[in-house]
């Protein structure tokens, strides 16, 4: 009997699952809550829950995480200098420190502009290498030529060693500077990557285990532990990928929206036929637009522990998160006491952060660089929970509220407070940490809007769900107004919103939401068993998929008197080739991309018949009925079902040699064969 074990490493929890080969079943599953900086400490945990003989028996395991979208999100990755070959337009706020922009470059037949300035390359290299642990090169129209971020991550590598992302070895598609970005930020996560996949390796191997170990993209696509440390960037909203997977896994079917309730946010994707809806416009993570293809996702900040605050009257979720204070109540042993000090702030000075059930407590991290203001308040705040009254007890103006959002945005204050999770422990369908706690918050709220604590709760529970049929809503009628949408959920209409695929629900206690949710749209709304540890299973249900594009152009000359083939052109992620004939060039295209696809299949141990390669082509024409100017052939690879346990080995390629076909690639021809015009950063 073999087993595989699938980790999610999220925000709040690290949940870990054992599913029984033979017959694809989940057997066993923990929790325990992530750690961090260090998560070896809350993976630990949460393996340790799983049954000890049946963990003898694991052969695979597979990963997801949101360390690389935290670490962009907080601005954590790790220094490095990026070198942009060609003009760009770089924006003022971009908040990159080490960059250069050097002459050279290509146009959009792959033909080079300018000479590459090597000199001034090496002189950039050589000031910052002491500062930075990767560099990362993007040079214009690299996707039709890449020979000059090839040159320079030769120089780099013979200067310093330090490794060297080209932004044409992570994305195909258009756009110098974003592909730059995409670059620079996979350049940034590798030692974070490193690291966590060493943490993995590390406990594994405790465990006196040697299965092989994968990781899941941000795509829905799985790759072995190597690929993943070399293109890091490409783990962002791994999380949200795993929970997609998961959800169709656990509820059997191909077809179906998932919303996933985390600790941070609520999440709406869709998975189709088994693959998920991604986004031709790549990933936005911290306001960074990059060029990997990540999920097509609506995301909400709205999750079970986003605060719960009261003004005016009116109940508010968010958007911040908070500890619940049924859980303060476990980890702070004298925060009971001070909750039922009771303290009733006046109703008129009302906000976020002065509430009755609003509490204060410091971290771990060291103050830095803080104002007069923020100093006075940090000294104030202490190492238990003490609300605004206790802070301020013998003043009578209270701190302004830029001065508490800045030193919690700086990580020294966490904050405690009322959450959903709280409601669902008052409402008795959610009761892991303390009740007695979450009540007396609810009291206390409560007495402001002015019902009793059940009727609160039982509002903020509608209100949650109400947001939850907001966003699915959203992201399936994308571009419908959002104001159109809240006008039906207020419920004035004989009318209901109608979704025709099942709608999957992920996250702990889901379930508390089915029947609300029901009540908004008409649609079949369930949690599957094991939806607490959706994403774990997602991690294990991701597919050996890769996805390549090649594009053919036929150039012509300039007259339109005489318009005369002067040549085609073949772009592959390796460089170009020139052809006379189109038909050869189709047939080149064609052949080689499905050689790519499976030679990259082949590295991680997959045979040719292991594999379903499909083809797109695309044509482009000026009038109909002519021949095409463009022809563009897009190759996806997908490891047939219960095959690609052999993908995850890591394995060398057998043949090293690459084929006829890939030396051909590799021999470009650089003949002049006229221009077209196409902006890259516009396009």
């Amino acid at each position: 009997m073999a087993y595989d074990l699938g980790i999610d490493a999220g925000g709040t929890y690290t949940d870990s699952v054992l599913i029984r080969k033979s017959d694809g079943k989940v057997v066993c599953s923990n929790k325990a809550l992530t750690t961090y900086p260090d998560p070896i400490k809350g993976i630990e945990k949460s393996i340790d829950g799983l049954d000890p003989e049946k963990m003898k028996l694991v052969t695979v395991v597979s990963v997801s995480t949101t360390l690389a979208t935290n670490t962009i999100l907080e601005g954590t990755g790790y220094p490095v200098g990026l070198i942009l070959i060609g003009n760009y337009d770089v924006p003022e706020d971009s908040g990159i420190e080490n960059w250069i922009m050097v002459k050279g470059g290509h146009d959009s037949n792959g033909e080079e502009v300018a000479a590459l300035d090597l000199p001034a390359v090496e002189k950039f290299v050589l000031e910052i290498k002491d500062r930075v642990s990767a560099f990362a090169v993007s040079s214009y129209f690299s996707v039709r030529n890449p020979e000059h971020e090839l040159r320079v991550k030769t120089l780099i590598q013979e200067l310093t060693g330090l490794p060297v992302v080209c932004g044409h070895e992570l994305a195909q598609s258009l756009g110098a500077y974003e592909r730059g970005v995409t670059a620079y930020l996979n350049a940034q996560l590798l030692p974070v990557a490193e690291g966590f996949l060493k943490t993995i390796v590390t406990e594994i191997e405790r465990r006196g285990l040697n299965p092989r170990i994968a990781m899941l993209r941000c795509d829905g696509s799985v790759v072995s532990m190597q690929e993943a440390m070399k293109k890091p960037i490409e783990s962002v909203f791994s999380g949200p990928a795993a929970s997609l997977l998961g959800a169709s896994y656990l509820s059997g079917h191909e077809t179906c929206a998932v919303i996933d309730v985390g600790g941070t946010s609520t999440d709406v994707s869709l998975v189709h036929k088994g693959l998920p809806d991604l986004s031709e416009a790549g990933a936005v993570v911290g306001g960074w637009q990059t060029k990997v293809r990540a999920l097509r996702m609506e995301t909400s900040a709205m999750g079970g522990d986003s605060h719960i605050w009261v003004q005016s009257g009116n109940i508010h979720i968010g958007p911040r998160r908070v500890i619940p204070l049924c859980r303060a109540a476990v980890l702070y042993p004298d925060f009971m006491s001070t909750l039922k000090k009771r303290w009733i702030p006046d109703r008129l000075k009302l906000n976020e952060h002065i509430q009755a059930t609003k509490f204060f407590i410091r971290t771990e991290q060291k103050p830095v660089n803080l104002n007069r203001e923020e100093k006075e308040l940090f000294a104030l705040i202490r190492d238990e929970p003490r609300s605004l009254k206790d802070i301020y007890w013998d003043r009578n103006i209270l701190p302004p509220k830029r001065v508490m959002d800045s030193l919690i945005q700086k990580r020294l204050v966490q904050v405690i407070g009322f959450t959903p999770t709280d409601a669902l422990h008052v409402l008795g369908e959610y009761t892991e940490w303390n009740v007695e706690a979450s009540e007396i918050g609810a009291t206390l709220l409560a007495n402001f809007i002015g019902i009793d604590r059940t009727e609160f709760c039982l509002n903020v529970k509608r209100l949650f769900a109400r947001n939850m049929a907001r966003d699915l809503i959203a992201f399936l009628m994308e571009g419908v107004d959002r104001t159109e949408i809240e006008k039906m959920l207020d419920g004035n209409f004989f009318a209901r919103f109608k979704v025709d695929i099942p709608v999957v629900l992920l996250g702990g206690p889901v379930r508390a939401y089915v029947d609300e949710l029901k009540k908004l749209i008409d649609a079949e709304v369930f949690a599957p068993e094991y939806s607490e540890v959706g994403n774990a299973v997602g991690a294990l249900a991701g597919k050996g998929t890769k996805r390549i594009e090649i594009t053919v152009r036929t150039l012509y000359s300039e007259s339109k008197y005489d318009l005369k083939t002067k040549g085609v052109f073949v772009y592959t992620p390796v460089g170009r080739r020139h052809f006379i004939i189109r038909s050869e060039a189709l047939e080149f295209a064609e052949a080689f991309g499905r050689k790519l696809i499976l030679d990259y299949m082949a590295e991680s141990g997959l045979l040719p018949d292991q594999v379903t390669v499909n083809v797109q082509k695309k044509d482009i024409k000026v009038h109909a009925g002519e021949i095409p100017i463009e022809t563009r052939f897009i190759f996806e690879g997908i490891a047939n079902s219960n095959v690609y346990e052999k993908a995850l080995s890591g394995q060398k390629k057998q043949d090293e040699g690459f084929t006829e076909l890939t030396r051909q690639a590799h021999s470009l021809d650089c003949n002049s064969c006229g221009e077209l015009s196409i902006s890259e950063n516009n396009e």
